[in-house]
């Protein structure tokens, strides 16, 4: 399940800015609370700050595989049952999990947040797991990896560029997990992770839709609050620095089942937290200028002017914790050689490199990005995905709600800068995704960016 984004009403919506609130329970709790009374409805969702980089070693894909077992039941709700509940209020719930989070949600009519509230603060300290349900799930992921990552040649080389892109980063591992380690997942093992990393004071709790700041509060008080903090947690997340790319690396999948040759390459780029002030914004900026429309640079120079591609694209994904990746896609046309179009893709970005982007190029971005602030403050899910997710990665409700502000401020010079310092081949991973003859059903390769495994 994904969160969509609904279109803006003809009465623009506040800014952000406007929406939110920002509390804390005693133990430790993060509450985030966007009224919107539009409808009554909310969205409730728990953010823990955990995901697949944080998990121990050899222990590959434990993260997701514990998002699933949190549906195994508690001593108040059996197995199987959490989502049986939630739709028999009228609801939806579902969960994902990423490299730096693992978030679960509900939507329900308003009268019945209390219910859902209880049941998702239950399930924090008391999740109760029977080995044959284990055992059970078990198999459940290593079929979903099946499907979604060794079933899908898209997949698989976007898994193996990330495996050659980082060399000390724990981003280097899927957050489905390696096969090889899924199998020896236990019990044991998904308790010891929910013991050491589910807490109250490693939680952010975002409440949108027809509430008021101080109704979603004391019902906090009232379920999350009697959950003890965990001394283990709650001080920022340590992991291996990944140092600085000396060489280029380079992927080649060969694989039966597809259809068209495919180009991919990741720059290695810091994430919206650990960029230098502007950075983020002007690789956002960077990335809608040179691919991320119809009308970008690299869409104009390889799928109309040369035809060497059926489509084309790029694009900045900044939401981690520690590191983030800015990359380029596309399928070739007919006959054309991958190599080709690798070489027109570095012509556009050496262009940028060295003249930068024109002023009318940066307005148009502009106008682009913050349009889509403004559609996804039109979304209850979109926002309490939004605030969640920055909150949970080492960002702040000021982070989020200056963002546009952030944008209007970015210079050419600025997106200049950045296509210099981090389009640099050394920083790379460039993929190609070769067909080769073979009877079996071809299956299409998807473009990169945040990788979440959901529920």
């Amino acid at each position: 399940m994904t969160l969509a984004l609904s279109p803006a009403d003809a009465a623009q919506p506040p800014a952000p800015s406007q929406l939110a609130f920002h509390g804390k329970l005693d133990n430790g709790l993060e509450v985030v609370v966007v009224p919107d009374r539009r409808a009554p409805v909310v969205t409730h969702m728990v953010w823990y700050r955990v995901g697949g980089a944080d998990e121990p070693q050899g222990k590959s894909g434990i993260a997701h595989f514990l998002e699933h077992l949190m549906f195994k039941g508690t001593d108040k709700i059996a197995p199987g049952e959490f989502s049986k509940i939630v739709a028999g209020l009228g609801g939806q719930d579902n969960a994902f999990t990423a490299q730096d989070i693992t978030s679960y949600f509900q939507r329900v009519a308003k009268e019945k947040l209390p219910q859902v509230m209880e049941m998702e603060s239950d399930r924090m300290a008391n999740l109760r797991l029977d080995e044959k349900e284990v055992l059970t799930e078990r198999k459940v992921i290593l079929e979903e990896r099946r499907s979604r990552v060794d079933n899908d040649p898209g997949s698989l080389l976007q898994e193996q560029m990330m495996a050659a892109m980082y060399v000390a980063h724990p981003y280097h591992t899927p957050v489905i997990g390696w096969e090889t380690e899924m199998r020896k997942l236990s019990r044991a093992d998904a308790l010891a992770f929910y013991k050491r990393f589910y807490a109250p004071n490693n939680a952010v709790l975002v409440v949108t839709g027809d509430v008021e700041p101080d109704e979603v509060m004391a019902l906090a008080k009232a379920t999350y609050g009697k959950i003890p903090a965990n001394p283990e947690v709650g001080s920022p997340r340590v992991r291996p620095t990944e140092p600085e790319p000396l060489a280029e690396r380079r992927v080649i999948l060969r694989d039966g089942r597809v259809g068209k040759a495919t180009f991919e390459r990741y720059y290695l780029t810091p994430s919206s937290t650990t960029a230098k002030a502007g950075e983020a914004e002007a690789l956002q900026i960077l990335a809608r200028i040179i691919g991320s429309s119809a009308t970008s640079r690299v869409y104009n120079a390889l799928v109309r002017d040369e035809k060497t591609a059926s489509s084309a694209s790029a694009w900045y994904s900044g939401m981690a914790l520690d590191t983030g990746r800015f990359g380029f896609y596309a399928v070739a046309a007919g006959d054309a050689k991958l190599e080709d179009i690798e070489a027109s893709m570095d012509r556009v970005i050496d262009e940028v490199i060295r003249n930068g982007v024109t002023p009318e190029e940066l307005e148009r971005a502009k106008t682009g990005e913050i349009a889509n602030l403004i559609y996804a403050s039109d979304s209850q899910q979109s926002l309490a995905h939004t605030y969640g997710w920055n909150l949970a990665t080492g960002r702040t409700i000021e982070d989020v709600e200056s963002r546009q502000e952030r944008l209007n401020a970015v210079t050419r010079e600025q997106v200049q800068a950045v296509a210099a310092k981090y389009l640099d081949r050394k920083r790379s991973v460039t993929g190609y995704l070769i067909p080769v003859p073979s009877g079996l059903a071809k299956v299409q390769p998807r473009a990169g960016g945040d990788a979440a495994t959901f529920h």
